[in-house]
């Protein structure tokens, strides 16, 4: 009996600490908010830093490709000459063939068939009719200019429409700073800075391409072409535009890239 009375008495202590220690009445925090801003803020700065480094070191990437790509081109250099017979009577071609501008008279010429006339155009001596070539051209200082390459057979007397269709694959430069490829409706082009040298590259499974030298950067492709007879190089330097367009195309002076083998055994 006085074991049953000790635990009765406990029971009564557990309850009356109970009650001293129960815990206060819980509040409804439905319509309490807290506001984000500052985690919000710390949020989007991380990540607009992350997008930053992440979209820097793609484009560092996307260049070291673009070098690599651009550089591989070398292997495919070719000697340019201007060939003085296709060019208009206006132009002025440099004893060595590689350089030309826009006189103010026209010299009396023979009257060839493969003479540009009335467009101020030449083409160079040697035409290509299998694998791949490039060249480049100083077009530094000047306000018009067009390049690219042509079928032998092209049209050069009276009105020339220079698109593929004619035989033609180009580019230009108009009014100083506006640039275009030559296509069956000309195509603007997206230039950045004005290029000082531009290459260009003929691959004559059925593409050219025309890149900025000094900012390794791709300017326009034709893509998908078909040739089916020799391709030449095409210049043509512009009027000098009341003497603010004198400056010549220079073609850069040919550098054979040998390859190292190793000695045979």
């Amino acid at each position: 009996m006085e074991e049953i009375s000790r635990s009765k008495d406990r029971l009564r202590f557990l309850q009356s600490f109970l009650s001293l220690n129960a815990a206060p009445p819980t509040k409804d925090w439905t319509d309490v908010s807290i506001c984000p801003a500052i985690y919000k803020g710390i949020t989007r700065t991380v990540l607009v830093k992350a997008v930053d480094e992440l979209t820097e070191t793609i484009k560092n990437e996307m260049k070291m490709i673009r070098d690599a790509q651009f550089n591989n081109l070398r292997q495919n250099a070719v000697d340019v000459t201007l060939d003085p017979d296709t060019a208009h009577p206006a132009l002025i071609l440099s004893n060595d063939g590689k350089q030309v501008h826009c006189g103010d008279e026209w010299k009396k010429l023979p009257d060839r068939s493969k003479r540009f006339e009335p467009a101020i155009n030449v083409l160079g001596t040697q035409g290509f009719s299998c694998g791949r070539l490039y060249y480049d051209v100083q077009v530094k200082g000047k306000t018009v200019w067009m390049l690219g390459v042509a079928k032998g057979s092209v049209n050069r007397k009276g009105e020339i429409k220079l698109n593929p269709e004619n035989g033609y694959w180009t580019i230009c430069l108009r009014n100083r700073n506006e640039y275009f490829a030559l296509a069956a409706h000309p195509v603007p082009l997206s230039v950045n800075d004005p290029p000082e040298e531009v290459r260009v590259f003929v691959d004559y499974e059925g593409l050219v391409s025309f890149y900025d030298v000094n900012a390794a950067v791709l300017l326009y492709s034709y893509t998908g072409q078909t040739f089916n007879e020799k391709l030449y190089p095409f210049f043509s330097p512009g009027t000098s535009d009341s003497g603010t367009n004198t400056a010549p195309l220079i073609i850069t002076p040919y550098i054979c890239i040998m390859t190292e083998t190793s000695p045979h055994d």
